[in-house]
């Protein structure tokens, strides 16, 4: 039989290939994580950084109480390995059935792949008596709009922060690292938010939807109505005429509406009442250039305080 023979160069090569096939390490595969809302996703992006990938399955200019349920969605869900919700029943007419179509047992509920981010927050509006249908779109656990509370953002993240350490431990410490940053910088916002929100303490407002209490709570902001007579129910002629009493009555003259209810009442409520009508974001993504968590407070911030420099 005849040997096999190679040249110097040949054998060079030989072993520079072996090198690279065996040698170089391989790269990490990130952890992929979806989030129910983009507040969620901006959270998660501050303690994860470069090691994880994330998304939002509902967009910041939707109503996430009513996401439209797409194929897609299911996809994003079967390659995750972890999905961080609101709850609070916030998802709860269109996640659910998501979750266990996409047949991944990673993000079931109670797996170590699903994260309830309102085990980490101050959660307000907890009904105290029975809760019925007549009562609006209450939510028996407390109200779900909580990460408009800066100091709940700082809670949440520290949250997702563990339990990505847990899923992926070779990168703890890089993940607490990110936390500590995320700390640091939102301690030093929060102390430009507060200043610039202190002229404003005590005014009062109204909001068409009952999501703003953790912010006015933070900020000293005294929400005295809503436009909607019961949440998730659209304004009554009624209703709309005691809310223009009240707020004559109160010399109430900000009106807060999320992006997507329509303008037709709260603009015929501040004619009457010599109000002013305020389109705020309630979540990341609403507006393109409010890409971040630091920036929905910004751009909010510097809304409400121009509203009631207007309505002095």
């Amino acid at each position: 039989m005849e040997h096999l023979k190679f040249g110097p160069m040949s054998v060079t090569c030989m072993f520079l290939l072996l090198a690279v096939c065996l040698g170089a390490p391989a790269e990490a595969k990130k952890l992929t994580v979806v989030t129910a809302t983009t507040d969620m996703a901006a959270l998660t992006q501050e303690v994860g950084g470069d090691r994880i990938s994330v998304e939002s399955v509902a967009r910041g200019y939707q109503d996430p109480h009513f996401v439209e349920a797409k194929p897609s969605f299911l996809l994003k869900l079967r390659q995750a390995d972890l999905l961080i919700v609101v709850a609070l029943q916030l998802e709860i007419g269109w996640l659910p059935p998501l979750v266990t179509q996409s047949g991944n047992a990673r993000i079931q509920i109670g797996a170590n792949g699903y994260l309830d981010a309102s085990q980490f927050a101050e959660i307000l509006d907890i009904p105290t008596g029975t809760v019925t249908r007549a009562m609006g779109d209450v939510h028996p656990l407390g109200n779900p709009h909580y990460w408009l509370d800066p100091d709940n953002g700082r809670r949440i993240a520290k949250g997702i922060a563990a339990k990505l350490g847990d899923l992926d431990p070779a990168d703890s410490s890089y993940f607490q690292e990110r936390f500590q940053d995320f700390d640091k910088r939102l301690t030093t916002a929060e102390q430009k938010w507060d200043a610039e929100m202190k002229p404003f303490h005590g005014r009062k407002l109204v909001t068409y939807h009952k999501s703003f209490p953790n912010f006015a709570k933070h900020f000293g902001l005294n929400v005295v109505g809503y436009v909607e007579p019961r949440p998730g129910i659209p304004p009554t002629p009624s209703h709309t005429l005691e809310l223009i009493g009240l707020m004559k009555r109160e010399n109430c003259k900000v009106i807060l509406v999320e992006p997507y209810f329509d303008l037709k009442t709260p603009n015929s409520i501040a004619r009457e009442t010599g109000g002013k009508v305020v389109q705020y974001l309630p979540s990341v993504g609403g507006e393109k250039d409010v890409t971040d968590y630091f920036k929905l407070f910004d751009y909010d911030i510097a809304l409400l305080t121009q509203a009631f420099q207007a309505t002095q």
